[in-house]
């Protein structure tokens, strides 16, 4: 059984609050149980937290345009995104309380200048975000670090993604490739789980995965099916709050859905096989069915193929068997519509 790399993404879901992105920490944490089998199954595996540099993030025209929304959090869309910003020494925090909680932590770093971060802690895995694919300069730097890299191809298609992964096998090869579309939320008919495979087939030599933007938790689970070894998926604490990814995430109840039917999902797959398993065996016996008695067939009596047709329980003589039954004499009395076990028949 391959275990799921499950990411919760915090991204801006914490409105600028250490507490709340706390809150979704422990969220991303709690033990996840099946109940019908008593399965005790493993939470997300990290959490995943964005640093932007508001100095290198939109042009001047742009962060000083009014931002008239009900999700707005300033006059101007600079004053809204300086809200939603936490300090290097914020996110350290929140990465400590990660790491209390058993989680990894993930950082998405927007800008070259979002680095010094690393002064204060190490992630586990450094993730670019899909606008980022062409920012050479930034995954120049980012693979510079060494640290594992995730990129998510939302806005990207193969040239890019492969100009991407030149500049970054120049410095180490830990890389994984997410699918993903960039649109909030993602139409059905623009997801094209297919290109999972295709990554899986053309990049084989990275981990491939899946980052969904779709509303619910069937996605991710048909990614899994496909083959993904990573999904990330936007979490909240209530998908009522203010802000413009709150009503797309997952929420307490959809988290501890998305992840017990990923980690049950894990168990379904089991081995690229053909077998019977032992946990059939009773319900093989008492189901299929076995060569029995059309008529009553007195002692004596040859049998022949008219007088057998096949009825439950399955723990007699099967079709293919028939001529260890066809043309044997009855040793005793079989009564009608009964299954002829081999005592009741000699040469």
């Amino acid at each position: 059984m391959t275990e799921t790399y499950i990411i919760g993404e915090i991204g801006q879901n914490h409105n600028g609050s250490v507490d709340i992105a706390k809150l979704i920490v422990d969220l991303v944490a709690r033990p996840v149980k099946e109940e019908v089998f008593g399965l005790d199954l493993r939470p997300m595996n990290a959490v995943k937290m964005t640093k932007r540099d508001l100095s290198e993030e939109l042009t001047v025209s742009q962060m000083n345009r009014i931002y008239d929304s009900p999700n707005s959090f300033g006059r101007t869309y600079g004053e809204h995104r300086a809200v939603l910003e936490l300090s290097d020494e914020e996110h350290f925090e929140v990465y400590k309380h990660a790491k209390s909680k058993g989680l990894d932590f993930v950082e998405t770093l927007c800008a070259i200048g979002c680095l010094d971060m690393l002064k204060l802690f190490v992630p586990d895995k450094l993730k670019v975000a899909s606008r980022d694919l062409t920012n050479l300069p930034l995954l120049e730097a980012l693979a510079e670090t060494k640290l594992p890299i995730i990129l998510s191809t939302g806005m990207s298609g193969k040239e890019e993604l492969d100009t991407a992964l030149d500049l970054i096998t120049r410095y180490h090869d830990d890389i994984s490739i997410l699918h993903c579309v960039s649109q909030y939320p993602t139409a059905p008919d623009n997801l094209n789980l297919l290109t999972i495979r295709y990554l899986k087939e053309h990049y084989s030599q990275f981990k491939i995965g899946f980052s969904d933007h779709t509303i619910g938790i069937s996605a991710p689970l048909v990614a899994v099916g496909m083959g993904a070894e990573i999904i990330e998926k936007h979490i909240t604490i209530d998908r009522h709050m203010k802000g413009t990814d709150q009503a797309g995430s997952l929420g307490p109840d959809g988290v501890n859905r998305m992840v017990r039917d990923i980690r049950v999902a894990e168990h379904w797959l089991g081995t690229k096989s053909l077998y019977i398993d032992p946990s059939v065996a009773s319900s093989k016996e008492k189901l299929e069915r076995s060569i029995a008695s059309r008529r009553v067939i007195e002692a004596g009596e040859m049998i022949c193929e008219a007088d057998i047709h096949m009825l439950s329980p399955g723990d007699g003589f099967k079709w293919h068997d028939r001529n260890l039954v066809i043309g044997k004499i009855a040793a005793c009395r079989i009564p009608a519509d009964e299954i002829i076990y081999g005592d009741m028949i000699k040469e």
